[in-house]
């Protein structure tokens, strides 16, 4: 996977305070920059991600998290978040550009991944301008539009993403509301399933593929999304079978030994042979001495037939 330096931008705004996206939109987007930036360092643990909130005081996007591996550092940042004010876009992209041009690591790919739920104030020209200019600086825009966005604030999307779309691609996903996590969509879409996105499962379309994306993955998990719940099931399955092995080698161990037993010793054979016979009601006959001594009997005078003659 490629090394790339990704500036997370989250729309913290007043729209955000909506529940239209369950469990509300800002909320799906904690979750979805949460997954963004695991997605990113488990693909190469050399990325890093950045945070940054597009409204925070005196109404200007802040800063909340520079680039860093470091996940508990995005999750402060997303902590200290309060949803207040209007956004501020086309100024939250220049100074998230401007962070990934102070990136430590200067042969990294250089990315942003922006939310949009809220009003853009900005005019078309102004974004396509911004485009350009992010493209000539080798820098990739992918946009996740979301909310209630009219016809006019998504045209603009569409031009800025036009003007903005380069070699390593720059993706205008927009997620109308639904039962659905922001998250999922984010899944099937090419932001992080690549260029063709996720292949839909069982159903017409990309959007049924959002809830299997996960189906081709041992346990039905993507270890790069939940590596802790692919770990937990993997340590569960061979578990589960060292104990079907144990069993196993049990029930073999117990049927074999029932099997010698079954099986009478040589020596405990002739004893028993030799001794006295047991009846029918468990007491000792005496028949087998009385024979003995009928032929001992027979064998005497045999004898003394003999010497007479």
């Amino acid at each position: 996977m490629p090394l790339e330096s990704v500036m997370i931008v989250v729309d913290n705004a007043d729209p955000s305070r909506n529940g239209d996206y369950p469990p509300s939109r800002w909320e799906a987007q904690t979750d979805a920059a949460n997954l963004i930036f695991h997605s990113k360092t488990q693909d190469n643990p050399e990325s890093s991600c950045g945070l940054l909130s597009l409204s925070g005081p005196l109404n200007q996007p802040e800063v909340l998290c520079t680039l860093t591996n470091n996940p508990g550092k995005i999750l402060d940042g997303l902590h200290r978040v309060r949803v207040k004010g209007s956004a501020r876009f086309g100024t939250g992209l220049s100074i998230a550009g401007l962070c990934l041009k102070h990136r430590g690591n200067k042969s990294s790919r250089q990315r942003i991944v922006a939310f949009v739920c809220s009003p853009i104030e900005e005019s078309e020209a102004q974004l396509v301008k911004l485009g350009k200019r992010m493209k000539k600086n080798g820098t990739s825009v992918d946009v996740v539009a979301f909310g209630d966005l009219t016809d006019e604030q998504l045209d603009k999307l569409r031009a800025f993403n036009d003007a903005v779309k380069g070699g390593d691609g720059s993706h205008l996903e927009i997620v109308p509301p639904g039962p659905n996590l922001l998250s999922d969509s984010i899944i099937a879409s090419p932001i992080l399933a690549g260029e063709g996105g996720a292949p839909p499962q069982g159903g017409e379309g990309g959007a049924s593929g959002a809830g299997g994306a996960g189906n081709d993955f041992e346990f039905g998990v993507d270890p790069s999304l939940d590596p802790e719940l692919a770990l937990v099931l993997r340590m569960s399955m061979e578990e589960e079978r060292e104990r079907q092995t144990r069993e196993t080698r049990a029930a073999d161990e117990a049927s074999g030994k029932t099997a010698l037993e079954s099986v009478p010793e040589e020596g405990k054979e002739g004893e028993g042979s030799g001794g006295a016979q047991v009846d029918g009601s468990g007491e000792a006959s005496e028949s087998t001495p009385l024979l003995a001594k009928e032929e001992e009997k027979k064998d005497g005078d045999e004898g003394d037939k003999m010497d007479t003659a």
